[in-house]
């Protein structure tokens, strides 16, 4: 009985171990930022950058419209997503990036929780993401509704009914993303309100939201990536502008 007992303990050690080790390749497998290119991102107008906690950095630029809470892509090193918050906050949108663990939104869908009260005299606040983060940022808002004025999905879509509410969704995509699951997409906007607002960023691919490189699977871009940064943090502006003006 003990060396049954013996065993089946040995047995069961090695299959945790097994799948530590598998999770642990899964999750150190990811896309890095680009830090020269990162780096070498600048915009036409000057915005403070600073850490409010380990993991979670502001954009903020004087006098916001509104501000915005950003869960970066699955597997893509947060840092990458810096030159689109830069554009947004120079046009500004007060904006607050928010590391994951592992870099997936799954495992921190709260990330968004406390971040607001950092900025009391911003009144009208979107959360939102890029990929499998503006998934995740549609779960925190299918709780928090009542807490935010709308949601943005780069390259992404929400399985989370917002169509009955009052939540402004905005929709962007890349017209040569080949990541994006667009059988999926197209299956969830009934979850959308029916005004929602869709753009598509003509020569865009799913990558270029953030500075990452190349992915896998991924279409071919004919813009260049700041040119996909600088065009989606205009439409973001503009989409923001809109709600907030009305």
């Amino acid at each position: 009985m003990k060396k049954k007992i013996i065993i089946t303990v040995i047995c069961l050690v090695s299959v945790v171990a097994v799948l530590c080790a598998g999770f642990g390749i899964y999750v150190g497998d990811y896309y890095h930022a680009e830090p020269g290119a990162v780096e070498a991102f600048s915009t036409s107008e000057k915005i403070t950058q600073r850490v409010i906690e380990d993991g979670v950095i502001a954009f903020e630029p004087n006098n916001p419209t509104a501000g915005l809470i950003f869960y970066p892509g699955g597997k893509v090193e947060y840092t990458a997503y810096i030159p689109l918050m830069k554009e947004c906050a120079s046009r500004g949108v007060l904006c607050v990036l928010v590391e994951m663990p592992f870099n997936l939104a799954v495992f921190d869908v709260n990330a968004a929780e406390g971040i607001k009260e950092n900025y009391p005299e911003t009144e009208n606040w979107y959360v939102g993401g890029h990929s499998l983060g503006g998934s995740m940022a549609a779960s925190y808002l299918g709780e928090n509704e009542a807490d935010f004025s709308g949601l943005v999905l780069l390259g992404s879509y929400s399985t989370v009914d917002f169509s009955a509410g009052d939540v402004e969704v905005l929709s962007v995509f890349g017209s040569n993303d080949k990541v994006l699951n667009r059988e999926k997409y197209e299956e969830n906007k009934v979850n959308l309100p029916a005004d929602f607002t869709e753009e598509v960023i003509d020569g865009g691919c799913h990558a270029y939201f953030g500075m990452y490189g190349e992915q896998k699977g991924d279409g071919k871009a004919t813009i260049t990536n700041n040119e996909q940064i600088e065009k989606t943090a205009e439409i973001i502006k503009k989409f923001i502008k809109n709600e907030t003006e009305v």
